[in-house]
């Protein structure tokens, strides 16, 4: 089940690095930005398995660091997880290696993503940087064209059952405390 992710503004963020290590997880910040802008997840023969519509996402973020002089380099790892949030030792070895060579590192992916790479760098003394902030769970049905695009239609939004009881939760406790004071209180 995909996280629905929407970008961050982090232009005063990244203020005053001088380098900036952007990591990236395959996976939801393409699949969001695909069916956020209705463009192709996959294009296989135009694109290999990269997303051409993230890859414009981060070429945005990316070129006005380097315009600024800020040292810049995109990390991203697909196997043997492909997903930030389930990387093996190994992966987390690596990207630890290139992550030292940065002031701050950029994270695109989920909050799990996040912690992911906190745990990663805890002895560091990179500053991490959100770039993306969960929006919702998403729902989408993959569609195959020729030749060999995966696209993604978004359902509609519905309200969860979960976000209605947490909102009735919510107003029983702000009904029974303020049953719980006099009326000159109220």
């Amino acid at each position: 089940m995909p996280i629905l992710l929407e970008p961050r503004d982090v232009t005063e963020d990244l203020k005053g690095f001088k380098s900036v290590l952007i990591v990236s997880c395959p996976m939801c910040p393409p699949m969001s930005l695909a069916m956020q802008k209705k463009k192709p997840f996959i294009e296989l023969f135009k694109h290999g398995i990269k997303t051409e519509v993230f890859e414009d996402y981060i070429k945005s973020v990316r070129e006005p660091l380097e315009q600024r002089g800020v040292q810049t380099e995109v990390y991203t790892t697909r196997v043997p997880s492909p997903l930030m949030c389930l990387w093996t030792q190994g992966q987390r070895d690596a990207f630890l290696e290139r992550a030292r060579k940065y002031e701050a590192v950029l994270v695109m992916g989920c909050t799990s993503a996040i912690s992911t790479v906190k745990e990663v760098l805890k002895n560091t003394d990179c500053r991490i940087i959100p770039a993306m902030r969960m929006k919702a769970i998403a729902n989408a049905t993959m569609k195959f064209r020729f030749p060999f695009t995966i696209g993604l239609d978004m359902h509609p939004k519905r309200k969860h059952r979960k976000v209605r009881q947490h909102g009735n939760a919510a107003r029983k406790v702000r009904e029974n405390r303020r049953a719980a004071l006099s009326p000159s209180q109220r």
